[in-house]
């Protein structure tokens, strides 16, 4: 796992929340090995898996940037920014080397060329600081289009796969996105970012994670580490729910900023568990 020393600006209280950050289970994915044949087929569960990440992580950013103009636990904001960043060179580097093999389809590989086009954007826009409500709203535009092609990449990957369990490594994945999605959205609604659009996505997608983690439940598609990891998102939901009810101030801003982290590391989990099974059921 990528760790570093938190930032020097960052309280004692700061450095404990970004702590328990880490314990929450944030991991760098261990990137799949590519092959041919049957290893190929195991190894495309991973790809959904790690493509979805990137949706995940355009959003992680743009949330990062946005608790650091609100200075919403700034430190820790720094810290997660770090990592979102490492993740994102590290899968570009590992779903590149399906382009250099001849695994991917051409237009998979042009895909996975503009999702880098669109990262190397969202990163040179979160590299300068965040002083200005404009700047939050343009790097957020941005990573919605980096969010957009991710998707792209992602649903392109699991026709690969051509299972049908291989939706469940997609919707338990996308999750992860609705995490961060939700959360830097209600840090933009507490930057009086266009209120009114900002609310109605935070409804839509409070509801799609809902329905999503219902759907989950009811796959036929289940392991006893599944069914325990389930149960853990349901409690972290209500919580992270909960959280996005509270009004903006300090208490609320730091509870969405710290649930988000958490329920991330839980659907993330999940999301593996989920890879491990249709793994089993490729090979």
């Amino acid at each position: 796992m990528l760790t570093r020393e938190f930032s020097a600006d960052a309280t004692p209280c700061q450095r404990r929340v970004a702590l328990q950050w880490v314990a929450a289970g944030i991991l760098l994915p261990t990137w799949a090995t590519w092959a041919t044949g049957a290893q190929a087929q195991m190894g495309l569960s991973g790809a959904i898996n790690y493509a979805g990440w990137f949706r995940a992580l355009s959003q992680r950013m743009a949330k990062a940037y946005c608790q650091q103009y609100l200075q919403v636990l700034p430190g820790a904001a720094v810290d997660v920014m770090g990592l979102a960043r490492k993740m994102v060179q590290t899968g570009s580097g590992e779903l590149a080397k399906g382009m250099q093999s001849g695994q991917w389809p051409a237009d998979v590989g042009r895909q996975l060329a503009e999702v880098q086009k669109q990262f190397a954007l969202l990163n040179q826009m979160t590299s300068a600081p965040a002083t200005t409500t404009a700047l939050v709203v343009a790097a957020s535009e941005q990573a919605d289009r980096t969010l957009l092609i991710a998707q792209a990449v992602t649903e392109a990957v699991e026709k690969m796969a051509q299972a049908p369990s291989a939706r469940l490594v997609n919707l338990a994945g996308r999750q992860r996105m609705l995490s961060q999605r939700l959360a830097k959205n209600y840090f933009l609604s507490a930057a009086k970012v266009d209120s009114k659009v900002v609310q109605a996505q935070l409804a839509s997608d409070a509801m799609d994670f809902r329905q999503a983690l219902q759907t989950l439940k009811a796959a036929p598609v289940s392991t006893p580490s599944i069914r325990n990891e389930l149960e853990l998102a349901d409690s972290q939901w209500l919580f992270f729910e909960s959280a996005l009810r509270r009004p903006a101030d300090d208490t609320g801003l730091n509870a969405v900023a710290t649930t988000s982290e958490r329920l991330l590391g839980v659907m993330d989990k999940l999301t593996g568990l989920y890879d491990a099974a249709l793994r089993e059921v490729l090979g």
